[in-house]
């Protein structure tokens, strides 16, 4: 029954055939979108235009023909936009129908089973952030949320491809996979055209395919300043608790953080926060914040004295790195202050997340995230981190959010694993895959350096213990270290690569006045970059995450 549904949805989807000649995961990296095939003489002029503007312009021109009916006789160009966010959205609609059939048909398979469960959660997400451009933003004139909620929207799309592929074992995966690639494509041209809307505004003629630091483009920017160091911006010192959680659940409060999650309202209105105060103790337990539970705020009394902590890894069965965080957010608006989370799977254990954040407008103040491989898991969306303490070694900062770090520790810790043996580490793995996406790591006034035990090890042998600023998940990677003391630790080359020259020529990873003796810059690889003085700004809290207009100031 299950493949019957499965062939009907592949023969009634629209644009089942107009997968993109290059595609998102090709293994080569691509500094400049293809040229466009002869333009399709039954393509509208306006649609031509701005087409022009994407990544794949004959599937964009393609996709929006055969839905010209949606479209007025003299279509603006914020017209077109909507349009083709409506094609990606129909798509996505019959990519969630696919995975569901792809379920309904793995019960033998665990690995399967768990693909299609994590493909299901990423696809409603993306659904959700698409409705919200849609209905929300873009009537709104609010086109720096559309693009921020469109960013998200594809990565959860490639989210989906990318679980498939560890579990491509049938006719029906590869078909799926297949198919969210054209998605892919579908929702990539849609994000391109609004960027463009954004940065050279209502005429198509001057829009281009999407460019980034690399092609020396810089995003306009507002507002005075340059990287805003210092910013007031922070979880409020004076909340009531609207929920209490303690270890002997006396007095009436929770004895778990999540019966207290559970107890707040979905969908909360006017922006109320659900303050959770957590008593001083250690909590051994997985915590979800889904979707619905906004506004959601953490309290404890302090690093290592309110500790939440788990030790799901991916050597587990059924475990992704997605499931293994110890605590998960996908409710916007999420605050969090004054307390630890932590994975204890070990540094044997690969991947093996302590906080996972799909929050957007999220702010976490004072918290310490401790684990090893990838410890924090900034996944998506717009996220702000002001004086936390982040541990790891392998990638241990990863994900494609837009976050910008102010005021953090961030220490490497042993692997331990044959330690006399040495290791690279990578402190970032940033995951664009789209130049187009507005995302990015930013650290501002951070130090970046090693826990004692590290350093131990780090002088004794310091040739075989190497560590690297970051190295390219995906292959539009973006992150920037701003005003920051590297300590000697970080090797003279700065940056790693990831396999061979792949995302070395579509990057950006910049640096701008750093102190320490890990900031000379005298060996730096070439493929990094100097941030100039006048774009500064493009990094600040007020243009990179419009961090004015949600971080509270008030205390």
């Amino acid at each position: 029954m299950a493949s019957l549904l499965f062939l009907s949805l592949v023969s009634f989807s629209l644009f089942f055939s107009l997968s993109s000649s290059a595609s998102h995961h090709h293994p080569r990296p691509i500094s400049r979108p293809p040229s466009p095939k002869p333009l399709l003489s039954s393509t509208p002029p306006a649609i031509q235009q701005a087409c022009k503007a994407t990544r794949f312009p004959e599937q964009c021109q393609t996709s929006l023909t055969q839905s010209a009916a949606h479209l007025p006789p003299k279509p603006s160009s914020m017209d077109i936009v909507q349009t083709a966010i409506w094609v990606s959205s129909e798509n996505l609609k019959t990519a969630i129908s696919m995975v569901k059939s792809i379920l309904e048909s793995s019960s033998g398979s665990q690995n399967r089973t768990t693909a299609a469960k994590n493909c299901l959660e990423v696809l409603h997400n993306s659904e959700y952030r698409i409705s919200l451009t849609t209905n929300d933003a873009l009537p709104h004139g609010r086109i720096k949320d559309g693009r921020a909620w469109l960013s998200a929207a594809l990565l959860f799309q490639y989210d989906c491809w990318s679980a498939l592929k560890y579990a491509n074992d049938t006719q029906m995966v590869n078909q799926t996979m297949s198919f969210l690639d054209s998605l892919i494509g579908l929702s990539s041209n849609a994000l391109s055209m609004l960027a463009s809307y954004d940065n050279f505004g209502t005429e198509t003629n001057s829009w281009v395919p999407p460019r980034t630091e690399r092609d020396g483009f810089w995003e306009n920017v507002s507002g005075g300043g340059q990287s805003e160091p210092g910013s007031p911006g922070r979880v409020p010192s004076k909340l009531t608790a609207d929920a209490t959680v303690c270890k002997d659940g006396s007095g009436g409060c929770h004895k778990t953080v999540q019966d207290a999650v559970n107890a707040a309202p979905d969908n909360a209105a006017g922006g109320k926060r659900f303050v959770i105060y957590i008593k001083e103790g250690i909590y051994e337990e997985i915590v979800r914040v889904p979707l619905e539970k906004r506004n959601v705020v953490l309290l404890g009394d302090g690093m290592g004295k309110t500790v939440i902590t788990g030790s799901l890894n991916v050597g587990q069965p059924g475990i992704s790195t997605y499931n293994t965080a110890t605590v998960g957010v996908l409710g916007d608006g999420f605050m969090a202050s004054n307390l630890t989370i932590q994975n204890t799977a070990g540094p044997d254990a690969h991947q093996a997340v302590a906080f996972r954040s799909d929050s957007d407008l999220s702010v976490v103040q004072n918290c310490e995230f401790l684990g090893n491989q990838d410890t924090l898991y900034a996944h998506a969306l717009r996220q702000f981190y002001k004086s936390c303490r982040i541990q790891g070694n392998v990638d241990f900062i990863f994900g494609n959010s837009a976050s910008i770090f102010q005021d953090c520790q961030i220490l490497v810790r042993p692997r331990q694993v044959k330690p006399e043996k040495g290791e690279n580490n990578a402190v970032t793995a940033h995951g664009r895959t789209d130049p187009a996406q507005s995302t990015g790591f930013v650290f501002q006034n951070c130090l970046i350096n090693g826990t004692e035990e590290y350093m131990k090890l780090y002088h004794s042998k310091p040739k075989v213990h190497k560590n690297y600023l970051g190295r390219p998940w995906k292959e539009y990677s973006r992150t920037v270290f701003i005003d920051c003391n590297l300590e000697a630790l970080i090797t003279p080359q700065g940056w790693m690569p990831w396999s061979g020259d792949f995302a070395l020529k579509t990057l950006f990873y910049g640096e701008f006045k750093n102190s320490g003796p890990g900031s000379n810059l005298s060996q730096r690889v070439a493929w990094s970059s100097q941030i100039p003085a006048e774009h500064l700004s493009v990094y600040s809290v007020r243009n990179f995450i419009q961090g004015n207009e949600w971080i509270p100031t008030s205390q």
